[in-house]
């Protein structure tokens, strides 16, 4: 490389021909297919018989410029170069095309890292290059030193290691010399689709590879999960960094060693690494120097036109949320109406992402009068926003305007995640006010006890909430909707950031136009008052679950909360962890109907009946432990919506003629799905 850098350019600027860019120029100028077909047998004759004729070849640089090697097939030989073939025409257009973008991309990477060095140097907070911004030194000091001083983990963790490593490698030896079928040592998760490509089985090498890699990741795991004298708060925190670093650091991550990537380049000639380094390029140039990696095609759908198009009318608006009043799609309606409170820190829509699989269609089609918060995405100007504020600017006023439009004093409520904890609240609030306008309360996915609630947990200790603080302040108050993103992402990276790293910069392909991707991308701002409180009361303090909340002058106590309560949770959800969600259902001092969906946090709650996916399990009691809950639950198959469904209308069946969004009492501000829910971070 240095050589070739140091002879394309003189000392004044003069372009020279580089010393091994001299072998081409014959090429060109040599006659066609009789000479090559001539010099293609003679020189595997003398080369076979001859062998003392190569030193010559060595001093070929004497020979003519317009003489051919006699010891040598052509270059045009396509057997000579198996990768570029004949240099024809098309394929030096191809390599020039190639070294084009190459240059455009390397230019415009030294742009964006020459632009983000100056501003970190300039002292712009946001650029701050944190070696350690988790400030996890400690811990995983700690966490190896307590290893390192147990002989026993350390020499049985060895001891299987070195064991697996001879029997993957002994296998892969008799697959390669007779072609022996041998049992794997060690196999993935089947729900890890790193290994989906068949060459990570059939190909000996490679699914040695594979296992070498699984024998390390257990061992590294097994070390930090059986590391005692630690506590718990530390151990999970070097468990996930852990984590981390060992998927980081899988075979699939890198072109040399991941098989599909290698096919794609000699496929493609190579073409697929120079897309992967363009775009990589235009994501940290979309990022302004930080990378906002592509999950899909975000051109590819329009709010309002290809998702969230229930047909409906915002009815009201105020400065932290939009109320959306959708139209009827029954004659007659349940009378009682239903008002549904979604994360602020999501955009509402992944609850009406598709006509077919959208819970609010649903819900219209099965006779519900449906009322829905649409959360402002918010700018500086609402960084002094509390919780209590989205409570009261909410949620309440979101009540009256419903009582306006409809006549009904009572509402049952639903809320969704971080919806929910709000919800939660705020019937505990509404309890010591006595405030009696919620009839039941749903909760998705929401947990209002803490203590068990999962990975998040790794991301709200003192110092790192310190440095959210710190980020918040250079982003004028508020929290930019990437960093976001890049926490939610974490917690399943495999998914969520290294297959889009394979395939956005190794395997070069285009990121493709998908729903979901595009609302898990489409996320929101936080404003700095109300976040901070939510992570020190709900996470690091665990206020509301322990009694020890204030809001409105009163401390709230969930016992307080008698009205019916229905609880989904998710199997596999690792935002609010099944346990987790079952723990808070225990707080409540009303009838709590637990209710848990197979899936994961989005899938676990999205799942239209028609769709008969997944499954979910009922049981009318709630023991003291979730565990103990799954010994009598009933498992049914597909989705758990007519379930609920049920439930509420159980309740109360009533039903009145269809209302239309405003009910002649107000008069519609726009159609749904508004305003708030356009406005991109």
């Amino acid at each position: 490389m240095t050589t070739r850098k140091s002879s394309s350019s003189s000392s004044d600027g003069s372009a020279s021909e580089p010393e091994t860019n001299a072998t081409p120029k014959p090429r060109k100028r040599k006659p066609a297919a009789k000479p090559a077909a001539k010099a293609k047998a003679t020189p595997r004759k003398s080369t076979a018989k001859k062998p003392a004729a190569k030193p010559k070849l060595a001093a070929k640089d004497s020979a003519p410029p317009n003489s051919e090697p006699q010891n040598s097939a052509p270059p045009t030989d396509s057997a000579a170069d198996p990768f570029l073939g004949t240099l024809s025409e098309e394929n030096l257009h191809h390599l020039e095309e190639m070294s084009r973008r190459v240059l455009q991309a390397s230019i415009k990477g030294q742009k964006l890292m020459s632009d983000a060095l100056k501003r970190s140097l300039e002292g712009d907070p946001r650029m701050a290059m944190q070696v350690d911004p988790m400030h996890a030194n400690p811990e995983m000091l700690q966490a190896w030193e307590h290893i390192l001083s147990d002989p026993e983990l350390i020499m049985q963790a060895q001891a299987d290691l070195y064991a697996g490593y001879l029997d993957v490698w002994a296998n892969a030896t008799r697959r390669l010399m007779s072609g022996e079928t041998t049992q794997p040592v060690i196999e993935p998760d089947p729900s890890d689709k790193r290994w989906k490509s068949h060459a990570w089985t059939d190909h000996p090498l490679f699914d040695a590879m594979k296992q070498s890699y699984l024998l390390n990741q257990r061992f590294m795991m097994g070390l930090v999960d059986g590391v005692k004298g630690v506590d718990e708060p530390t151990k999970r925190k070097v468990h996930f960094l852990t984590q981390q670093m060992v998927d980081a650091l899988a075979p699939t991550n890198f072109a040399l060693t991941n098989p599909e990537v290698l096919e794609e380049t000699f496929k493609t000639r190579g073409e697929n690494l120079t897309r992967g380094l363009m775009r990589l390029v235009e994501d940290l140039e979309r990022g302004d120097g930080r990378l906002a990696l592509s999950q899909t095609d975000m051109s590819g759908f329009e709010v309002g036109k290809d998702i969230a198009t229930t047909p409906g009318e915002v009815v009201y608006r105020n400065r932290v949320m939009e109320l959306i009043q959708y139209a009827p799609a029954t004659e007659q309606v349940r009378k009682r109406p239903l008002l549904i409170a979604p994360p602020w820190i999501n955009k509402f829509y992944i609850l009406d992402l598709r006509p077919q699989g959208s819970m609010i269609r649903w819900l219209t089609e099965q006779g519900f009068t449906v009322f829905l918060i649409s959360w402002v995405n918010p700018d500086a100007s609402l960084k002094d926003a509390t919780f209590e504020d989205y409570i009261r600017e909410g949620l309440y006023e979101a009540l009256d305007v419903v009582t306006e439009i409809t006549g009904e004093h009572q509402v049952d409520t639903v809320g969704y995640c971080i919806g929910g904890t709000m919800l939660g609240s705020a019937l505990a609030l509404m309890a010591a006010e006595g405030d009696d306008r919620i009839a039941s309360a749903t909760f998705f996915a929401a947990q209002h006890d803490f203590k068990l609630a999962g990975d998040l947990l790794v991301f709200v200790d003192e110092e790192w909430i310190g440095e959210i603080s710190r980020l918040m302040d250079a982003q004028g108050g508020v929290l930019d909707g990437r960093s976001m993103a890049d926490t939610f992402n974490m917690l399943r990276s495999n998914d969520l950031v290294w297959s889009f790293v394979i395939k956005n910069y190794l395997l070069g392909k285009q990121p493709q136009a998908f729903d979901l991707l595009y609302w898990n991308a489409d996320q929101t701002r936080m404003p700095k008052t109300l976040h901070l409180f939510y992570l020190n009361a709900f996470y690091r303090k665990n206020l509301l679950a322990e009694g020890k909340m204030e809001l409105g002058g009163h401390v709230l106590d969930m016992k307080d909360v008698t009205i019916p309560i229905f609880m989904q949770a998710s199997q596999m959800d690792h935002i609010a962890p099944a346990d987790s969600v079952y723990r808070s259902a225990r707080l409540f001092g009303g009838p709590v109907e637990y209710m848990m969906a197979g899936s994961g946090h989005i899938a676990g709650v999205v799942n239209h009946p028609d769709a008969k996916k997944y499954q979910h399990w009922t049981n009318s009691a709630l023991p003291e432990t979730r565990s103990a809950w799954m010994k009598d639950a009933a498992e049914h198959p597909g989705s758990w919506w007519p379930h609920w469904r049920d439930w509420l209308m159980a309740m109360s069946d009533e039903t009145v003629p269809a209302r239309e969004p405003g009910g002649g009492v107000r008069k519609p501000l726009c159609p749904a799905p508004g305003e708030y829910v356009k406005v991109r971070s």
